[in-house]
């Protein structure tokens, strides 16, 4: 089933950029693709359905931890909380529509569930939702999420200022900050933890480390900025949802990614080589490279 999932969002990814290559004007040269792209997401749909989720498996050490025998149950409630919120907000930052105030989009159908204990120290296993594909891409699903989540809390412990950036870069600034929380709160406590999925293991090996990991997480050490380029697009990518502009003050072209909500196509098909102004997002950890987010199409001006 994987397998023929993984077929599948190939094919709909190729009838997506064949779609965008014709006029909409073009109704009968549409319609025998638009009608296999319907049938492939059926399938896929289908295929969603029957696959049985993965699962993740988070464990703690330190104060409230009773070696492998148990955990305080206030502690394990709200732990495992906020994990699961660090989660959702991750999910909604790569499906569209996450803001920086406000309830979180979907979140109850995003949610993380309990269904076992992980011992070795304590914690507990989490079973993903099954998500299905997002408007543009096929990015945006559990695993995806999970993923960059694990990566945010080992990078920040462990990785160079151009890898915290990288991770901090693929998430919304409000989903980081609900990764800080998540760690602020197990630091209060006198806790750290340790996360697996699939082949990717990472824990942390004190408290010292998640306070850092913590800190290097927070607005006082990711700079965000928006900055405004003139230049031209020289090209975007659906998957993995990138861009590259070229200023025309800089030698160096810009190599960007796409919010969520925004088609790539849509560089290609009306801004491609035209001279425009662009406002874009800018993150930077430390001395890291400056990572660049388009946020809305809106943010481009036609000189």
């Amino acid at each position: 089933m994987r397998h023929e999932k993984q077929t599948l969002l190939s094919e709909i990814r190729e009838l997506n950029t064949i779609l965008a290559s014709i006029p909409e004007e073009n109704v009968i040269e549409r319609v025998g693709f638009e009608a296999r792209l319907k049938q492939a997401r059926a399938k896929l749909e289908g295929i969603q359905l029957s696959v049985e989720p993965e699962k993740t498996r988070v464990t703690f050490r330190g104060a409230p931890v009773f070696g492998s025998h148990g955990v305080a149950a206030d502690f394990g409630t709200k732990a495992s909380g906020y994990f699961a919120e660090a989660f959702a907000s991750i999910v909604a930052s790569m499906r569209e529509g996450l803001r920086y105030m406000g309830p979180i989009p979907d979140k109850a159908q995003n949610q993380l569930a309990i269904t076992g204990v992980a011992v070795g120290s304590f914690g507990f296993e989490f079973e993903l939702p099954n998500l299905p594909s997002t408007l543009f891409s096929e990015s945006g699903g559990a695993e995806e999420a999970l993923e960059t989540l694990l990566n945010l809390l080992e990078k920040a412990a462990e990785g160079s200022d151009d890898e915290v950036t990288e991770a901090v870069h693929a998430a919304h600034p409000r989903a980081v900050r609900k990764v800080v929380d998540f760690l602020d709160y197990m630091e209060k406590k006198g806790a750290w933890c340790g996360v697996e999925f699939k082949q990717h293991f990472f824990r942390y090996s004190d408290l010292d480390q998640l306070r850092f990991a913590k800190e290097r997480l927070s607005e006082g050490s990711v700079r965000h900025a928006k900055k405004t380029y003139r230049g031209t697009f020289q090209g975007s990518l659906p998957r993995p949802r990138t861009f590259q502009f070229q200023p025309v003050d800089n030698d160096a072209p810009i190599m960007g990614r796409f919010d969520a909500s925004i088609d790539p196509h849509a560089i290609n098909k009306h801004w491609l080589g035209r001279p425009v102004s662009v406002q874009l997002d800018v993150v930077q950890v430390g001395h890291g490279r400056p990572r660049f987010t388009l946020m809305d199409l809106s943010n481009i001006t036609a000189l």
